[in-house]
C-alpha cells in the first residue's frame, strides 16, 4: 500500500471518531501540519472529508453514503462465514452465530464439527433466551429497556439443574456477562453441553449479535474452554465487529 493511501486511510478513521484540526492530524499522522492540510483538502474535494465553520474537519457525506451501500452489499452471516468456520476447524467444538433481529434472537449461522454430534440448534431457530450464552453476550449489552422488552414474554422454564429460572438472578447474570465481556451457558438448556458467547458489534459500537462455542461435557467443561478456546473466540468476534466497521 502507498504511503499516500496508508495516510488517506489513517486520516479518516482519525476524523471519524470526532471532528479534528488540521494540526491534530498531522500529529495523529506523524506529519508536517501542511501536509495533513493538502491530505485532507483532497479528501474534501472528493467529498470523503468536510471543513466545518469552526475550521475542523470531520467525515464527508459522500463518505456516510459509501458506508451506506456497503453495509447493504455485506450482510452480518456473510462477514462472519469465514471467520466462524476457522474458528470452528481449530476449536473442534459447534459455532453458532445469533443475532438480534426484531424481537428475537435468532441463530443465523452454525458450524458443526467434522466428527463431533450435532446439537439441535437449527439456523433460522430463535433461541431461548433464558438458556443460551449467545442470549445473554447480547441482553447484557443492549440498553435495559430493550432486554427487558425481549424477556417480558419469556417463561423462565426449568430445562436442567442448571437453568436460571428466576428474572432477578437472570439479570444478576447479565451484570456478570457484561462485567466480564462474554457469557456462560451451564449445561442451562442441556445438560451435558456448556458453551461460552462473546458479543459483536456493528459500526456504531452496537451490540447486535453474538459468537458461540459450544461443547460436550465430557469433551471440554467450561474450565477447559475458557482456557483453550476463550482467547480465540474473542478474537473472532472482534474480527467480524471490526469487519462490520466496529472501532475499539
Amino acid at each position: 500500500m502507498s504511503q499516500t493511501v496508508r495516510r488517506a486511510i489513517d486520516a479518516l478513521e482519525c476524523i471519524a471518531r470526532r471532528p479534528r484540526t488540521q494540526t491534530e492530524v498531522g500529529e495523529h499522522l506523524g506529519v508536517h501540519r501542511s501536509t495533513a492540510l493538502r491530505l485532507l483538502e483532497s479528501l474534501a474535494e472528493g467529498g470523503l472529508a468536510r471543513r466545518l465553520p469552526d475550521g475542523r474537519y470531520a467525515v464527508g457525506h459522500r463518505l456516510a453514503g459509501l458506508a451506506q451501500l456497503a453495509v447493504e452489499q455485506f450482510g452480518l452471516k456473510d462477514v462472519a462465514s469465514e471467520h466462524l468456520r476457522g474458528l470452528g476447524e481449530r476449536s473442534g467444538h459447534t459455532v453458532h452465530l445469533a443475532a438480534l433481529e426484531g424481537e428475537q434472537i435468532v441463530y443465523v449461522d452454525k458450524v458443526d464439527p467434522v466428527d463431533g454430534v450435532r446439537l439441535y440448534s437449527q439456523i433460522g431457530r430463535p433461541v431461548t433466551l433464558h438458556t443460551a450464552g449467545v442470549a445473554k453476550a447480547i441482553l447484557a449489552h443492549v440498553p435495559r429497556d430493550r432486554a427487558d422488552a425481549l424477556l417480558a414474554g419469556c417463561d423462565f422454564a426449568p430445562h436442567t439443574g442448571t437453568t436460571i429460572t428466576d428474572a432477578a438472578a437472570y439479570r444478576a447474570a447479565l451484570d456478570e456477562t457484561r462485567a466480564r465481556g462474554w457469557a456462560v451457558d451451564d449445561g442451562e438448556y442441556e445438560d451435558y453441553v456448556n458453551c461460552l458467547a462473546v458479543p459483536v458489534r456493528d459500526s456504531g459500537g452496537d451490540v447486535v449479535a453474538a459468537v458461540s462455542v459450544t461443547a460436550l461435557k465430557a469433551k471440554a467443561d467450561l474450565a477447559a474452554l475458557e482456557a483453550d478456546v476463550l482467547p480465540d473466540l474473542m478474537t473472532t468476534a472482534e474480527t467480524i465487529s471490526k469487519e462490520l466497521g466496529w472501532r475499539p
